[in-house]
Parts: structure tokens; C-alpha cells; sequence
């Protein structure tokens, strides 16, 4: 049976099909990903507490290093065979090199749940994929369109580097790291504690907007919804390759293949809004959220496990 916490994003997909009145309120919603942002971002800190090391940054730079590839090789085939404009496919592979902290979460409660031996810095690796990603989809689109390279280049790197998601998850690491597991478990014990029924809640949302963004199925824009399916498992395949060849402990090799396999829904949009005006963000968010999303959370976590466990096992 698939993992408890995905059975309420299963919940929330059944309800959207069948056009139930369930909703759930904006603020609760802003509310939710904040909390679960922020606990990622704090048990990220707590691990991280009496490990942090030099030795750490060959890894990280690696991390950083796939992030920025990823958009990079997304890029032509977006524009040659899903045939999409420079601005949207610009924005749609920031979407796919940056990272889903939803997916994330149900990975880290995947590899917890069965005891893999995950690395302190997991957590590090949601900013190290985010950034780079963004800046490089960033770059691509400006340089098709021939701006200058330093264009708002300031104003770029302030609304990447100070979006919700990069402020809570590395205010949190840095929080978790400071106080440890001990001396602020006043507040930390209450976060942690809850992390798996927020990420519950969060992903009964994530349901009910999955169904939303595929009712009625766009047969339209086949090559995109294609894309949304092929690319994941490939991506994932980067990851994977990547996990390995760092020699990662089992839980952070499924962490990275799954990160590598996700798209962002919350990050992303924001920078591309602002950076990339003339993207239609609702293609990205038809594709991260309507079938990538769905797809690694169901059936991509459990297989990348399984091939995982049968090259390391």
C-alpha cells in the first residue's frame, strides 16, 4: 500500500474528480506550506547539528551542479519537440530544474518510515537544485531574446534568494543547526512532532488542485503532458547517477533521484512571474502539478527505491 500520507493527496484527487465541495481556505493552505517549509528547513538544521564539515561542499557543489544542468538540457528539446515559445519554455524548465518541497517531504517521510540512512544535509539540497535552476532558466531566456546579461540583474537575485520558500527552508536549517535537538525542543518537538500530519493536510490540497489543473484533460497540449510524464523518470535517472557516484547513504541517493525528478510548484512560479512576465505560468503548473507531481509522489518514490535498493542492496 502506498505510504498513509499519500492516500490524502489520493483523497484530494477523489474529491476534485467527483466535483465535491471540499476546499480548503487560502490562508489555511499559506499556512500549511509555511509550517511544512519551515520544519523541513528545521529537522534539515537539527541533523545538520555538531556535522557540519568541509567535506560537505564537494557534495553541495555537485548538487548545485545538476541544478543547473537540468534546465540547460530541457531548454531545445521544450522549444524543438514540445514546441513551446522562448518564455514558456524557459519557465518550464526552471519548473523541472528547481524542486517540489511537497515531494520532498513525502521522500523524506518515505526513507524515514524504513529506516534508510539519510544525510544531515539533505535538506541543503532543496536550495542547491532551487537556485541555480532558476537563475539558469533566467539566463537562457534573456540571452534568446538578446538582453544584457546584467539586465535587473540586482532585482533578479533579490526575488530568487529572498522568495517564502528559500527565507523559511534556510532560516529553518540555520535555526535547527544553531539549537539542535535538545535546546529548543520547546518549539522544534511541536514542529517535528506534526511534520507528518501537515504534510497530510498539504497534500489533501495538492489533490484537490491536481484534479482542478486536469479537469478537463488539455488533449491540446499532448506534447507538454507527454513531457510531464517521460521527463520525471530521466531526471530521476540524473539523481540517481549523481547519488552514486558521491556514494551517498541510500536515503540521500533517493532524496536527490527524487528531487531531480520534481518540479517546483511554489518557488518557481513566483521568480517566473516576476523575471519572465510573458510565460504562461498555468502550462508549468499544468505539467509540475497536474502530472509530475502525482507521478513521483504515487509510483516514482517506491520505484526509484526499488532500483535504488537493487544497485546498492
Amino acid at each position: 500500500m502506498p505510504d498513509i500520507v499519500v492516500m490524502f493527496f489520493l483523497l484530494g484527487v477523489l474529491a476534485g474528480v467527483v466535483k465535491s465541495d471540499l476546499t480548503i481556505p487560502k490562508a489555511a493552505y499559506d499556512t500549511l506550506s509555511l509550517l511544512l517549509m519551515l520544519t523541513i528547513g528545521i529537522k534539515g538544521g537539527m541533523a545538520l547539528y555538531g556535522n557540519l564539515h568541509w567535506s560537505l561542499l564537494p557534495e553541495l557543489g555537485a548538487v548545485a551542479a545538476l541544478g543547473a544542468l537540468i534546465p540547460l538540457a530541457l531548454m531545445p528539446i521544450l522549444r524543438r519537440l514540445v514546441r513551446l515559445s522562448a518564455a514558456d519554455s524557459a519557465s518550464i524548465a526552471a519548473h523541472y530544474g528547481s524542486v517540489s518541497a511537497g515531494t520532498f517531504a513525502v521522500a523524506l517521510a518515505f526513507a524515514e518510515g524504513r529506516g534508510l540512512p539519510t544525510g544531515a544535509e539533505v535538506t541543503l539540497y532543496l536550495v542547491m537544485l532551487e537556485l541555480p535552476a532558476i537563475m539558469v532558466s533566467i539566463a537562457l531566456y534573456r540571452r534568446y531574446r538578446g538582453a544584457q546579461g546584467g539586465e535587473a540583474i540586482s532585482g533578479l537575485w533579490h526575488e530568487t534568494l529572498t522568495n517564502r520558500g528559500v527565507i523559511l527552508l534556510a532560516g529553518g536549517v540555520v535555526i535547527g543547526a544553531l539549537y539542535g535537538p535538545q535546546e529548543g525542543a520547546n518549539v522544534t518537538d511541536l514542529l517535528t512532532g506534526a511534520f507528518h500530519a501537515v504534510l497530510a493536510l498539504f497534500l489533501l490540497e495538492m489533490g484537490l488542485t491536481a484534479a482542478e489543473t486536469l479537469r478537463p484533460l488539455p488533449w491540446q497540449h499532448w506534447r507538454l503532458l507527454s513531457f510531464a510524464l517521460v521527463t520525471p523518470p530521466l531526471l530521476a535517472l540524473s539523481g540517481l547517477l549523481v547519488g552514486l557516484a558521491l556514494d551517498l547513504p541510500q536515503g540521500s541517493v533517493l532524496i536527490l533521484t527524487t528531487l531531480a525528478a520534481s518540479a517546483s510548484y511554489i518557488a518557481a512560479p513566483a521568480a517566473m512571474r516576476a523575471a519572465i512576465p510573458q510565460a504562461n505560468i498555468g502550462l508549468a503548473m499544468l505539467a509540475s502539478l497536474g502530472l509530475t507531481f502525482p507521478l513521483n509522489v504515487i509510483f516514482g518514490i517506491p520505484l526509484y527505491h526499488a532500483v535504488i535498493s537493487a544497485i546498492v542492496g
